[in-house]
């Protein structure tokens, strides 16, 4: 069936139990598709003595999947708006589950890496379908806040579960098993997909705009590629150019949108009230959300010297809160709270979690524990809520196109976020490392703790020390950069304007 093209806030048709039972279904995949960023996470050993990767096709084994997804989202969400974002969900599951099974049986670097960019293709279909679905069965107000409230939830959860998965599943099987827990959710979507899923496409979609296409990817994928280098390898030229030549791509993609009869995301969609800024505060939550994750697993690991598994099973206690978040959210603004309220007080609540973050010592395991909870849940408060509203603000035959810029917005948040917070917890790292220090030492707390162990025993102490009080006081400056940030953002909230408004 195909939508109108209007959008209102007034209260539709209540959801039933086929809906429900129907989310419960996206629900599964979408789990899948988010542990899949860090699904390998404990595979790499086993991987590595398998199918023997040069360093560069191992970085190409854990990026491709991210790079692929991200640059292809905002043409997977304008593709379901015109072909039917069940149809586009479907194939997307088929395509996922094809990757996955290749995925787990590759024998060979070249084929485990085409594997895995069939997988972000998958990706990048799934997630803008799931979420234009929920804004097609949901129009009920409330139900639609309850249920990208669940959306949110799995999608931060997952990226936690993924590596905790991982690590259990290569413990008694094979490194391809990791991949094979995916088939079983995208066979049940394809079986009940069609049976419970409505469509939801544009009555008048124009014709596909394919030179918006590489101009997107060409927009996205330097930044992102850019930004996640800055955050491991520092200010190098080479990086800052790649940003550069992203954003410039960036300003020839909105302006083939503006130009464009048919564009792949219509301005329109900005002229909702509301859309903008809920896709601006997004990208500063995805920020405040992976610029702390950016510590918080080293901290684990290198600072407490906890295993990777220990770590990722202790990294799973802040999700507990993530739970809880968005269904207090959702409730709250139905019982009258004004939204820009909610979103404000999310941000305030994030901040004080960057807050515990800037406390920490050598020796805070709860304290950061506690820290990134209360972050995650007042980020989950934040995502939902603005999901929410860019969605009802969108018209339902656009959802697809306003569900991937929301994601897009996201992905840019995130690398943004890992490369200006860790530059300078970095910074402030190096500022406290003995200039006498091997060069090693300078990069990395992991490359302090390897490198002292080859020196004599008072001068490794020694430098085992510096290391550590160095990385805490590197963290607790990316706290209070964090803390500057949400705090700004729940500024610029309360300005928050919704269409009922």
């Amino acid at each position: 069936m195909t939508n109108a093209t209007c959008t209102t806030t007034s209260p539709g048709p209540r959801a039933g139990r086929r809906e429900w039972t129907a989310l419960g279904v996206l629900m599964l995949p979408l789990l899948l598709v988010s542990m899949d960023v860090s699904v390998l996470y404990f595979a790499v050993p086993a991987i590595s003595a398998d199918l023997a990767p040069t360093g560069t096709q191992q970085l190409w084994i854990f990026d491709i999947y991210a790079f692929v997804l991200a640059g292809l989202l905002m043409t997977m969400g304008s593709l379901g708006d015109r072909v039917g974002c069940r149809r586009l969900l479907l194939i997307g599951a088929a395509a996922f589950g094809a990757g996955s099974l290749l995925a787990a049986y590759a024998n060979s670097a070249e084929t485990l890496i085409a594997a895995r960019a069939v997988l972000g293709i998958g990706g990048a279909t799934l997630m803008p379908s799931t979420m234009a679905l929920i804004r097609t069965m949901f129009r009920d107000p409330g139900q639609r806040a309850k249920a990208i409230g669940m959306w949110s939830g799995v999608m931060t959860g997952g990226v936690a579960l993924g590596s905790v998965m991982s690590g259990l599943l290569v413990e008694y099987f094979w490194w391809g098993s990791v991949f094979l827990v995916n088939l079983p959710a995208m066979a049940l979507l394809l079986v009940l997909g069609p049976a419970l899923l409505p469509e939801s496409k544009s009555a008048n979609p124009g014709r596909f705009d394919l030179l918006s296409v590489p101009l997107s990817m060409a927009a996205v994928l330097p930044v992102i590629y850019g930004l996640k280098e800055i955050a491991a390898e520092g200010w190098h030229t080479r990086y800052v150019m790649s940003v550069t030549v992203g954003l410039f791509f960036a300003y020839l993609f909105v302006q083939r949108q503006r130009t464009a009869a048919s564009p792949l995301i219509s301005p329109a969609l900005f002229r909702g009230r509301g859309f903008g800024p809920a896709v601006s505060l997004n990208l500063i939550s995805a920020f405040g959300m992976m610029g702390s994750a950016y510590f918080t697993t080293q901290y684990l690991q290198s600072m407490l010297g906890k295993s990777s598994l220990e770590a990722a099973l202790w990294s799973l206690l802040p999700t507990v809160l993530v739970g809880i978040a968005a269904p207090v959210a959702a409730a709250l603004v139905q019982r009258g709270v004004p939204r820009a309220h909610v979103v404000a007080g999310g941000f305030v609540t994030a901040a004080c979690g960057y807050g515990l973050l800037a406390l920490v010592g050598t020796d805070s395991l709860w304290l950061v524990l506690a820290g990134a909870g209360v972050l995650a849940a007042g980020i989950v408060t934040v995502m939902s809520q603005l999901m929410d509203l860019g969605l009802s603000t969108a018209p339902v035959d656009k959802a697809g196109a306003a569900a991937s810029l929301l994601e897009t917005g996201a992905e840019f948040g995130g690398a943004l976020g890992m490369a200006v917070l860790g530059s300078i917890g970095t910074a402030v790292y190096r500022h406290g490392i003995p200039a006498s220090a091997p060069a090693e030492a300078h990069e990395t707390l992991g490359g302090a703790l390897a490198v002292a162990q080859q020196l004599p025993a008072r001068t490794g102490d020694a430098l085992v020390t510096a290391a550590r009080e160095a990385y805490a006081q590197g963290m607790q400056a990316a706290a209070v950069a964090g803390v500057v940030v949400l705090l700004g953002a729940a500024v610029l909230a309360l300005k928050l304007k919704t269409p009922d408004e």
